[in-house]
């Protein structure tokens, strides 16, 4: 896939903070690239250094596949972190206004505008004042606005937040939709649970350097061993006896087995007692939560307090 993005080295410090320090990626065509990390890490920094909203105090940015010198902002969508709409302007006249700053077709825009909005279950709010809207659909409708003149970048700082679980799904097909035409997805999260279902690869960081960064596949099978989950009341001390099995954690008839990197869970599941009681059971690698704090922990990127906050 050709690269649209390249953030190359980046640096930024705040007085005597530095927020950032050696930050490099690259963003392909048809992928979604996600920075994850705890709030704080440096994600939303990183994007504002990128949209030129502030300037890095070192490191470059290069949009690929443009000429012209600086941002090719009619070919980026944006999301920001802090949603704001004009609250006393009608849906589609901001929809049409945000399309108008990026030269795109009005015609076009306000077609593709009334689609998005049935899509998005906001049929026939189109005439409505933000102001009218709840705080999920003017979500929706700033999520559309970021998205109606086909962005060749689309970026996104916390899309998911405050959003109810029905319209974390859509928004989550939709990112994977345009993805899968093409557009090229930078998403900063910490909610990496709804990240790891959607994400190609991966930039985590913490205290505003990379810890960890590549493929989502490759990523955990390099650093997410295998745990077994088994629901049934069985004793703790029996189960930690169980070959290659590193910690047991257990909450009522709930116990989690986490194992071994070399462990191989056909083999392994044979090594189980027969006496064991086993409502159900179920095998799959830690997520990529558990892996940043497994990481970071270990490289000591976290103090005490941080990290007990993460684990809570």
């Amino acid at each position: 896939m050709s690269v649209v993005l390249t953030v190359d080295g980046l640096e930024k410090s705040f007085k005597d903070k530095q927020v950032l320090k050696n930050i490099s990626f690259e963003v392909r065509k048809g992928e979604i690239m996600a920075i994850l990390g705890p709030n704080g890490a440096g994600k939303s920094t990183t994007i504002r250094n990128i949209m030129g909203i502030m300037y890095p105090d070192k490191g470059s940015i290069t949009f690929h596949n443009h000429g012209e010198i600086g941002i090719p902002r009619h070919k980026i969508g944006y999301l920001p972190e802090e949603r704001g709409l004009y609250k006393n302007v009608k849906v589609m006249d901001i929809l049409l206004y945000l399309a108008d700053l990026k030269n795109y077709p009005l015609g076009k825009a306000k077609t593709r505008a009334l689609e998005y909005l049935k899509k998005f279950d906001l049929d026939g709010k189109e005439n409505v004042s933000v102001e009218e809207l709840s705080k999920g659909m003017g979500q929706k409708v700033q999520f559309i606005g970021a998205i109606l003149h086909e962005p060749e970048l689309l970026i996104l700082d916390e899309p998911f937040s405050g959003l109810d679980p029905v319209s974390q799904e859509i928004f989550k097909q939709e990112i994977r939709t345009l993805a899968n035409n093409g557009t090229a997805i930078l998403l900063s999260s910490h909610q990496m649970n709804l990240v790891e279902e959607m994400c190609d690869r991966i930039y985590m960081i913490q205290k505003g350097q990379k810890i960890v960064a590549g493929d989502l596949n490759e990523v955990k099978a390099e650093y997410a061993n295998f745990k077994c989950t088994i629901y049934g009341i069985n004793s703790k001390e029996e189960l930690e006896s169980i070959p290659q099995v590193v910690k047991v954690e257990q909450d009522g008839e709930k116990s989690i087995l986490f194992l071994k990197k070399e462990v191989k869970p056909a083999s392994w599941l044979r090594e189980l007692p027969e006496h064991l009681t086993i409502h159900e059971l179920k095998i799959n690698r830690i997520s990529l939560h558990e892996i940043f704090i497994d990481i970071a922990t270990d490289k000591q990127l976290m103090t005490e307090e941080e990290a007990g906050e993460e684990n809570a």
